[in-house]
Parts: structure tokens; sequence; C-alpha cells
């Protein structure tokens, strides 16, 4: 409050009483900017988390359609090679590795196809199917096992526990058109990512009364796996197809 001083001519005159709080507004300074930085770093984690979901699955679905465009073309080209089933020789060279197959599931729509590249290192999952090199190619005596991305980088096994016992998963090379059948379900098997029991050539579940394939030599195998939840996980989903048909291609 401020005082009241008497003058030399009897007048009463008032002076302001100094500021108690010198620092409030400094502070209120200091409050804003750790405000702002606060609201800029929320939303460059709201951006990373939007890009990671649903950035990198547009790039990845452009990434996906060149490379299956540009495989058609070479095939199209490209004399067909001998053998029952395309060999290693026969995968098209793109900038993200090497493509030996495209796989359609019906289940996902007629326009569901995805190229299978070599390896599973990230690089090769964030362009589509990645193939299991210590496995079969496609068609052969053994297991084709292939692993994709449940959740960013194109989602080509999003809807995997829709997959059901019967389903049709198509692999296409540049020799021929193999369909296999689901023999368990997409969300029967969940198993650690250490398990790698289920990409073996005939794949023997170590538990009692587990979802397996039929315990038969000479069966041409197919395993599909990705992430059990959408989420990091360290468990995997698991479904298991024997083949059915074989269609050479034409040309």
């Amino acid at each position: 409050m401020p005082s009241r001083v008497v003058g030399d001519t009897g007048t009463v005159t008032q002076t302001a009483a100094p500021d108690a709080r010198p620092d409030v507004a400094p502070r209120r300074r200091w409050v804003r900017r750790v405000g702002l930085l606060l609201i800029v770093a929320g939303l460059a984690v709201l951006g990373y988390v939007g890009w990671q979901f649903w950035g990198t699955t547009w790039l990845s679905h452009k990434t996906q359609e060149r490379i299956v465009t540009d495989v058609q073309k070479d095939w199209a080209k490209e004399p067909a090679a001998t053998g029952e089933t395309g060999a290693a020789n026969d995968a098209v060279e793109v900038p993200e590795g090497d493509v030996g197959a495209l796989i359609r599931i019906p289940r996902f729509g007629d326009d569901y196809v995805v190229p299978v590249l070599e390896d599973t290192t990230d690089e090769v999952l964030e362009a589509g199917y990645g193939h299991f090199t210590d496995s079969v190619e496609p068609g052969s005596v053994g297991n084709y096992a292939v692993a994709a991305h449940r959740i960013t980088h194109g989602e080509p096994l999003r809807r995997m526990p829709d997959l059901e016992i019967g389903d049709e998963v198509v692999v296409e090379t540049r020799t021929a058109t193999y369909t296999y059948e689901l023999t368990s379900a997409g969300d029967a098997l969940t198993v650690p990512f250490t398990a790698g029991w289920v990409v073996a050539a005939l794949p023997d579940n170590p538990e009692e009364g587990g979802v397996e394939p039929e315990q038969e030599a000479g069966q041409r195998l197919i395993t599909l796996t990705t992430c059990s939840e959408l989420f990091h996980t360290d468990n995997r989903l698991v479904a298991f197809g024997v083949l059915t048909e074989r269609e050479p291609r034409e040309g």
C-alpha cells in the first residue's frame, strides 16, 4: 500500500511502496518458455509416433507397389528358368534387395500383393515379406518360411488373426504359382521370438499337443510369422500351411 507523507506546505503526498516481488516478471517469462518447450516436445513426440504408425506404412506401400511392378515387368521380359521351383538365381534385384516371389492372400482382398525379399533384416521387412534364408524356396519339399510386420512399414500381416484354417496363401515366382492351404489359424499359435522350431524343415512343437503341421516327412510347407500384438512384443504369431497346387507360369 502506498505511504502518506506530509510535506513542508502541509499537503499530503503519496509515495509508491517498493515492489516486494521484483523477480515476478522474469519468473513468468521462464514459465512461458518452459511451457513452450514442453508443447514443442509434445508435438515432436506426436509427430514421431504418427510417422511410425502412418508415415512408414504409407512409404512402405509405395515401395511395395514399385517393387511389384518392377518384378512383374522383369518376369514378363525374361524367360522362365527351368526346374520345378524358382531358384535363387531367378530373383529380381531391386534397391531393397533380391525379390524371389510375390505373396497374395485372398482373404486380405483381391488387390493384396506383397513382395518377398531374401533375408529378414529391418531393411528387408520395411519393403515387404522377408524369407528366412535357411528355409527352402517356394514349392520345395520342406518349409518355406516368411516373416512380415503386423504394424508399421506396410503392415502386410496386420490382419493375421483373421486367417482361418483352409485360407489360401498364393506364392507367385518367375516359374510357377504355388497355392498353400493353411492348416492352422492365424491366432492359434503364439511363441517367443526365439522359437526357431517354427521355421524348421518340419516344425515340431516341443509342447505336447501344441499347434504344428502334420508330422509327416516330404511335405511342402509354408510358415507365416509376425508380431503377436500391435505394439512392441517379443512374441510371434505363427500359422502353418501345406502346398495344394502348383501351376507353371505361361511363357
